[in-house]
């Protein structure tokens, strides 16, 4: 289980992170909401080691990483996709998916898994990631995340841009992987997400960012209830 225990984080004298605790299992999508510029990236970017933090924990799997670098982090099976996916244009696919496996000992192979569950690539390994469409890069970003077969997998608005069938693929994706991973082990997921219905339909729990503060969590089947969607209108 990943656990973040009141967590503080600042840009200068701005406090961007207000005592935010997040705890997401194994074998469940926690999905992260809010409007623009409530601190959801900086969260996801402290959970990886991106940026530091004042004050507080992270804890994945009884190891506390609140002060280890990136790299550690990715040793320990923790894989992200950013915000805007930051693929490689002038890399191919293949190349690019080759950086995923950089935590990892020289001559690991790329899991077959991951063509399977994104067919496209598999048909593109050659082509530069920058002549792939949008929903086809951020596939890419999700599957170089997936290259070292990490047990957490943190991804940051991947809906973003990309059109509606695509967003579906991915949605079906991401519950496949949370139940049963690439190895038939059940992942821990965090999203974050401005699309409300698709957070709603993924989500297993649930919490709402505003101000850098949580203000709203819960279970993913109790969204509607709590009204969640009008908290993160824009």
């Amino acid at each position: 289980m990943l656990q973040i225990e009141n967590l503080n984080q600042y840009y200068g004298g701005s406090h961007i992170l207000r005592g935010v605790s997040l705890q997401a299992r194994v074998g469940e999508i926690t999905v992260v909401l809010g409007r623009n510029g409530v601190g959801k990236t900086t969260l996801m970017k402290a959970l990886m080691g991106l940026v530091p933090v004042r004050s507080g924990r992270i804890v994945w799997s009884g190891v506390d990483l609140t002060r280890r670098p990136v790299h550690e982090r990715a040793r320990l099976g923790m894989g992200y996709v950013p915000q805007g996916r930051e693929i490689f244009a002038r890399l191919t696919v293949r190349e690019n998916l080759l950086l995923g496996l950089a935590s990892q000992p020289p001559g690991t192979p790329l899991p077959a898994q991951l063509f399977e569950l994104f067919p496209v690539l598999a048909e593109m390994q050659q082509r530069r990631g920058g002549d792939l469409s949008g929903g086809q890069q951020q596939q890419l970003a999700i599957a170089r995340a997936l290259a070292a077969r990490p047990r957490l997998l943190v991804l940051d608005e991947p809906t973003e841009g990309i059109q509606p069938n695509i967003i579906q693929a991915i949605g079906q994706v991401l519950r496949q992987l949370a139940r049963r991973g690439l190895d038939g082990e059940p992942m821990a997921i965090v999203l974050v997400e401005q699309y409300y219905d698709f957070a709603r339909e993924l989500a297993d729990r649930y919490l709402v960012l505003e101000r850098g503060a949580v203000v709203a969590s819960g279970s993913g089947d109790e969204m509607e209830a709590q009204g969640v969607r009008a908290l993160v209108a824009l």
